[in-house]
């Protein structure tokens, strides 16, 4: 600061006074803060830096409602409020207007707190739209989520104070605009085709760098399977780094330079009545969840009501939702009555709307990682909730809607079961040497065996995959409920990643990946499933099918089966939920995906498959029906009766 001063640098100082302030606000001195704060503002003031200016009233204000003089913090926040705006600093606008939300809720002025929180997050949704990368706007929605919190959370209060005013409505509504935004804009895109008309170069470009990503995989698979250095290893992981924000900045630019982008209306998230009206029917409930810090709710929703409920805090809810999925993820410890806890708090309030209902659930934060199908029975905590209701997941309600828009006149496919079941992982597999490999305890204990081969980060895949021999035994049953000519059969080295990339993939209404998955959860873009590492002259090849490839599938499917590990997880980004293949297969075009919440056994699973595939495909039931029975015969036989076996796998998507 002395060399600002000297130089006569006002502004300078200014600014090195109020950052001066911040940090010691940060360490507690308030006192001292203070102090710089009003030495600072002065010389904005003087100098014309009306942005400065703003700054410094804006931690003043912070700082005096820290100190609980709420009506000082009050006085000042709104004199920084006019300085932004006559700036342009919608950022700083945005801020200032929560901020104020929140000042005047502390003094019970609901109404004008409303009016606030209203400004800015109308001032965060058009920053959002200005942003091309979906990354960075994903990064950037998820931290405002508070914001969205809070004006759910003053909403539902506006309800208890006034319950015929409609504010739970509302708050369901502002729930939706919260939630996956990022799909709903990926599903519109994918609708609008909007790559037709960019520059071919810059398609060029994707493509490269897909591939340079796909080589560097590959490269680093084959150099965990020998001898290697953490050097090597980290060198590959920065060069899939690198080559992810290359390709998160070129998509970004793609859409900035496509004709179609720039006149795309995306889809506004619903309010109540169009969720009554386009999502909803007599034989569903709607139960869409919203975690907060210090209260939760529940909305209960069907086509001609709404009921909320306020639940504990999120935190509550995440240690009885991490305990009762601790016990699933277990064989042996797996039970349904470790799941009450849970029960008794998200499904107990709403117990006397479930019985008979399909359920739609819109979970939020730890709830997304809970077959909900598992949960027991308010009343009876022995018993599933699976007994008494069909069970269908999504991201929000407003997903649906646009699902249905999209695929509403989509004619099906020609063909019905493609199976890609049983790749070769391992050099020493009897499908390449001829001779039967040495007896592996892994291997030959089949009830221990499960789909997984990775997780939680690069360079967690293991170098040598298990042969998971009932991904055919499964395959095989499945394809002999389809006449042969209307059936792919990949098996073997057939199961390759050439398969599930060729365009006639899209000739099948149904796509069924029996195989090992990969979860990574800090890179979702390299989650996916493998398929065979080696082709039919025995030499090695990237077999990798990771989220990146799906999203540039043309994949018109009724369903995709991804009878893998984790394949229902991924990096939960708050305001977005599970980034994970869902989303890149209904981007592909699949109108519904079954997917795995933890490492699936693989004889279980061949085992449930098959009952699955039975009801769709000998009795004609849809979907949703045809799991919830085959899960239902797995809970009642004696061997399966463990839902580790059985309740993995959840049904995302439109069931109708």
């Amino acid at each position: 600061m002395p060399l600002t001063r000297a130089v006569g640098n006002r502004s300078g100082e200014a600014l090195t006074l109020t950052s001066l302030g911040a940090v010691y606000s940060d360490l507690g001195e308030k006192q001292q803060a203070l102090e710089y704060y009003n030495q600072a503002l002065p010389i904005s003031r003087e100098v014309g830096n009306r942005s400065g200016e703003a700054t410094t009233l804006n931690n003043l204000g912070g700082l005096y409602d820290s100190l609980g003089e709420k009506q000082r913090a009050l006085e000042y926040y709104n004199q920084a409020l006019p300085l932004l705006r006559a700036v342009g600093d919608r950022s700083g606008e945005a801020g200032i207007l929560s901020n104020l939300a929140v000042l005047e809720r502390d003094q019970n002025n609901l109404e004008t707190a409303l009016t606030h929180i209203q400004e800015s997050i109308t001032i965060l949704e058009d920053l959002r739209t200005k942003i091309g990368s979906q990354d960075l706007r994903a990064s950037f929605f998820a931290t405002v989520q508070d914001r969205y919190q809070f004006y759910i959370d003053l909403l539902m209060e506006l309800h208890e104070q006034n319950p015929n005013k409609g504010y739970n409505a509302q708050a369901l509504h502002i729930s939706e605009r919260s939630r996956a935004r990022g799909l709903l804009e990926l599903l519109t895109e994918a609708s609008a085709n909007i790559r037709e008309g960019v520059d071919p170069q810059l398609l060029a470009q994707e493509q490269t760098l897909l591939q340079k990503l796909n080589t560097v995989e590959h490269d680093r698979h084959q150099l965990t399977s020998g001898q290697y250095t953490q050097e090597e290893l980290d060198a590959l992981k920065q060069q899939s780094q690198d080559l992810l924000l290359q390709l998160d900045q070129l998509e970004a630019q793609i859409r900035i330079n496509s004709p179609r982008y720039a006149s795309l209306n995306y889809p506004q998230p619903l309010t109540l009545d169009e969720i009554q009206q386009q999502v909803l029917d007599e034989d569903t409930l709607l139960l869409q969840y919203s975690l907060g810090s210090e209260r939760s709710f529940l909305w209960a929703v069907t086509p001609d009501g709404i009921t909320s409920y306020v639940l504990p805090s999120s935190a509550d809810i995440a240690t009885a939702a991490q305990a009762f999925r601790q016990s699933l993820t277990s064989a042996n410890g797996s039970n349904i009555s470790a799941g009450e806890a849970l029960s008794q708090i998200v499904l107990a309030p709403v117990a006397h709307q479930l019985q008979g209902k399909r359920l739609l659930i819109v979970g939020d934060g730890v709830l997304q990682y809970i077959p909900f199908a598992a949960l027991p029975l308010p009343n009876a905590p022995a018993t599933p909730l699976l007994v008494q209701n069909e069970i269908v997941t999504l991201p929000s309600a407003s997903t649906v809607a646009i699902q249905r828009q999209q695929l509403a006149n989509r004619s099906p496919a020609p063909q019905t079961l493609a199976v890609l079941a049983d790749p070769i992982f391992d050099p020493n597999d009897t499908r390449l040497t001829g001779t039967p490999p040495p007896p592996n305890p892994d291997t030959l204990n089949k009830l221990a065996l499960t789909r997984a081969v990775g997780s939680l980060g690069l360079g967690d895949i293991a170098p040598t995959l298990p042969r998971l021999e009932y991904t055919r035994v499964e395959g095989e049953k499945i394809l002999a409920l389809v006449p042969d000519a209307k059936e792919l059969e990949a098996f073997d080295f057939q199961a390759s990643r050439e398969i599930a990339t060729h365009p006639q993939l899209s000739q099948y209404q149904i796509v069924h990946l029996a195989t090992h998955g990969i979860l990574d959860a800090t890179n979702p873009e390299l989650s996916g499933v493998v398929l065979s590492l080696f082709d039919n002259n025995q030499t090695p090849q990237d077999g990798f099918l990771r989220l990146q490839d799906i999203f540039n599938l043309n994949l018109p499917a009724e369903l995709v089966v991804l009878s893998a590990c984790q394949t229902g997880l991924g990096e939960n980004v708050r305001g977005e939920g599970i980034v994970g293949l869902t989303r890149g297969f209904m981007y592909a075009g699949a109108r519904r995906v079954v997917v795995s919440l933890w490492s699936v056994n693989d004889v279980a699973t061949s085992e449930v498959m098959v009952k699955f595939y039975q009801k769709m495909l000998e009795e004609q039931q849809n979907p949703v029906t045809a799991l919830r029975e085959a899960q239902l015969e797995m809970w009642n036989s004696e061997q399966w009766n463990s839902p580790y076996y059985w309740a993995a796998f959840t049904i995302q998507g439109d069931w109708k």
